[in-house]
């Protein structure tokens, strides 16, 4: 089915449907220091226990980026918001933060270094997925008043070693030219995570997240990282020129157990 999407935008972005299902989300050039994001989502006002999506469930779309570079990150799959990074924009819920569950197609710039693990890509166009158990936001409140201690490195690599016993991740790089047309699809089970492009499965993963998840689609400026060796990094990039993300055909389907590309060259 096609999802009821809404809009989310900062100021010098846009999101346009230039025709039945078809989208266009872009952020204008500029420089570091502002945050410009275009998005889509199905989740604004909802609780994270209100979210849509549990396995077995299965999104289609078609998409190209404006250049295969871009500064920042972009998207699309499905996660819980673990942060509210948009802090009620665009009318969503000011949630309380928790602990990341995601499978997604992800591009992150040089900047970004998102992983926990050693031995998996953190940069560039990944097929990902976060599972993390459950935490009371009180909890996890007291947990994040130690944030300034990821300031310095020792620190920092002593508690990104220690996240790994809560926080699991994988990834694999994608390759393929993200500037040209190509048909992605994701499929989460309950015991395992495929990914597809063109039809063809690039990655599969037993590291499945906690559902319920929300659908997000995205293009924005902004990067964060925690390397192996350094401290926590995070913040706003330049953009030279304006970037896009174009998607068409993008359907998600619950109790969907295989595989098969349904989305259409625009």
């Amino acid at each position: 089915m096609t999802p009821n999407l809404t809009v989310r935008k900062t100021k010098d972005a846009s999101v346009g449907e230039y025709s039945l299902g078809e989208w266009r989300l872009s952020i204008a050039a500029g420089p570091p220091g502002y945050y410009r994001l275009a998005q889509l989502d199905d989740y604004s006002g909802r609780t994270r226990g209100d979210f849509l999506w549990k396995p077995p469930v299965r999104l289609d779309l078609r998409a190209r980026v404006s250049q295969p570079d871009l500064p920042g990150t972009w998207g699309f799959g499905f996660w819980n918001d673990p942060f509210n990074a948009s802090m009620g924009l665009g009318g969503s819920s000011r949630r309380l933060p928790a602990l990341p569950n995601a499978a997604w197609f992800f591009f992150a710039s040089p900047a970004n270094y998102l992983s926990l693990r050693d031995d998996r890509p953190a940069q560039g166009f990944l097929a990902a997925t976060y599972s993390s158990p459950a935490v009371p936001a009180p909890l996890l409140g007291m947990l994040l008043v130690g944030l300034p201690l990821l300031g310095w490195s020792a620190s920092a690599r002593y508690l990104r070693r220690l996240a790994r016993r809560s926080i699991h991740d994988d990834s694999c790089l994608v390759e393929t030219d993200v500037a040209q047309w190509h048909t992605y699809g994701l499929a989460w089970h309950e015991d395992r995570v495929h990914f597809f492009v063109d039809g063809d499965e690039c990655f599969a993963t037993d590291v499945v997240p906690h559902p319920p998840l929300g659908l997000v689609l995205w293009i924005d400026n902004q990067y964060a990282a925690l390397p192996p060796a350094g401290r926590l990094r995070f913040g706003t990039l330049a953009n030279p020129r304006s970037a896009w993300l174009e998607m068409t055909s993008i359907t998600v389907e619950m109790g969907v157990v295989t595989f098969e590309s349904n989305a259409a060259t625009p």
